[in-house]
C-alpha cells in the first residue's frame, strides 16, 4: 500500500474539494515530508494519476483576483471514498504495514466510528499474536538469540517488535476507549486544530 495514496485522499476528503496547494499545506503541517516519501512533486502526481484512474474528479476553476493560472480542484468520487476507507481500515488491522502507511492511518482513523477504530485496532493485536507465534514456533524468547547464532537476531527483533507494537496498540486502544479524541460518530470537527490553516484568498 502506498502512504501518499491514502494520505492524499484523506486530504481531499477532508475539504470536500481541494487544489494541490491546500493538500500540500496539510500534509507538511502534519510533518509527512520528514516520515513518508510525500513531497511536492509527488502529491501533484498522485493527483493527477488518482484523477486519470477515476478515484479523484478534477474541476478546473477561474484564477484567483491576484492572477495566476487557473487552478484544479479535485474530490473523491464515489470509487474514491470506497478505496480511502478500504485503505484506511487495511491500515489499522494489519500488524506489518510499513510505518509511514500506518502514521498515515493514524492521522485519519477519526474518520471512522469510534466502535470501528477500536476494532481493526483489537483485530491488529490479534494478527500481531499471530504472528509472534508463528516466529516463536521456531525460536525462544526466553533462551536469547545466541542458541541460533547470529540470525537468531533477526527472530530475537521480530519478536520484540511484535511485542512494542502490541503495547502500543494496547496503550491506544486503552485511550479511545477512554474517550480520548472526536471520532466520527462524535459531535464536533475531529480534525478541529490538525489542518494548516486556509490559504488567504
Amino acid at each position: 500500500m502506498s502512504a501518499i495514496r491514502l494520505l492524499v485522499l484523506g486530504a481531499v476528503r477532508r475539504h470536500g474539494r481541494a487544489h494541490g496547494y491546500q493538500v500540500r499545506a496539510d500534509l507538511e503541517f502534519w510533518g509527512a515530508h520528514e516520515w513518508s516519501n510525500t513531497k511536492p512533486g509527488s502529491i501533484y502526481h498522485a493527483l493527477k494519476q488518482m484523477a486519470k484512474q477515476g478515484v479523484l474528479l478534477a474541476h478546473e476553476v477561474a484564477p484567483s483576483a491576484a492572477g495566476g493560472p487557473p487552478r484544479t480542484e479535485y474530490e473523491l468520487t464515489e470509487a474514491g471514498r470506497a478505496e480511502y476507507f478500504n485503505l484506511l481500515r487495511e491500515a489499522l488491522s494489519s500488524y506489518d504495514q510499513k510505518a509511514d502507511v500506518l502514521t498515515s492511518a493514524l492521522g485519519f482513523m477519526v474518520d471512522l466510528p469510534r466502535a470501528e477504530a477500536l476494532a481493526l485496532l483489537r483485530e491488529r493485536l490479534g494478527r500481531l499474536a499471530a504472528w509472534r507465534s508463528a516466529v516463536t514456533d521456531h525460536y525462544v524468547p526466553e533462551d536469547g538469540p545466541e542458541p541460533l547464532g547470529h540470525i537468531g537476531e533477526i527472530m530475537h527483533r521480530w519478536v520484540s517488535s511484535a511485542d512494542a507494537e502490541a503495547e502500543w496498540t494496547r496503550g491506544l486502544i486503552g485511550r479511545i476507549e477512554a474517550g480520548t479524541y472526536s471520532f466520527a460518530d462524535d459531535p464536533g470537527d475531529s480534525f478541529a486544530g490538525v489542518l494548516a490553516a486556509p490559504e488567504a484568498s
